[in-house]
């Protein structure tokens, strides 16, 4: 299974960035031990579905533990029967150099 995150947080301080409180949350995904890819945009990561599920909780959650005042995810889930797939690299390897 892969999931695209996309956090997007309102700092507590109005005149505050959201990047610190985005950087807790990619921090999360990259301490899950999952594949993943941080881009512009948002975080893909590979696992099984209880792996991945948990892990998009736990990014949405270091946010408001960051101190933000609030956030909200945009989440886009792919996942075949039996686990099979698709990995991150069946996707993106053909359009890479």
């Amino acid at each position: 299974m892969i999931a695209e995150i996309q956090v997007a947080p309102r700092p507590a301080d109005p005149t505050a960035v959201p990047y610190p409180h985005v950087d807790a949350a990619i921090a999360v995904i990259k301490a899950s031990g999952l594949v993943s890819e941080v881009v512009a945009m948002g975080t893909t990561l590979e696992g099984t579905p209880d792996e991945i599920w948990s892990v998009l909780r736990a990014a949405h959650e270091a946010v408001l533990a960051d101190g933000a005042a609030s956030v909200i995810s945009h989440i886009k889930v792919a996942g075949a029967a039996g686990d099979r797939g698709p990995r991150i690299a069946d996707l993106v390897t053909k359009h890479r150099p």
